[in-house]
């Protein structure tokens, strides 16, 4: 089982919402950033370096918001 340490913590504004990101350092090796949309609905993307990472991570947000957003009611 790995070990995730919490190393930020910011917020991505979007089609009229706010999202948290928070990035995870784990096992001492990469970073996971995660953005939580619901209980059971999340985008994840990890990398070595947090920087470069966080980048990437906010420029993958407004696809997978909008993506959601298009997606039929359940």
């Amino acid at each position: 089982m790995s070990h995730e340490e919490l190393v930020h913590k910011s917020f991505f504004d979007f089609s009229q919402a706010r999202y948290p990101i928070c990035i995870y350092h784990c096992d001492g090796k990469n970073y996971i950033a995660k953005t939580e949309f619901g209980p059971e609905d999340m985008i994840i993307n990890d990398g070595s370096d947090l920087a470069t990472l966080l980048e990437r991570h906010r420029r993958l947000l407004p696809l997978a918001i909008m993506s959601r957003q298009l997606r039929p009611k359940k």
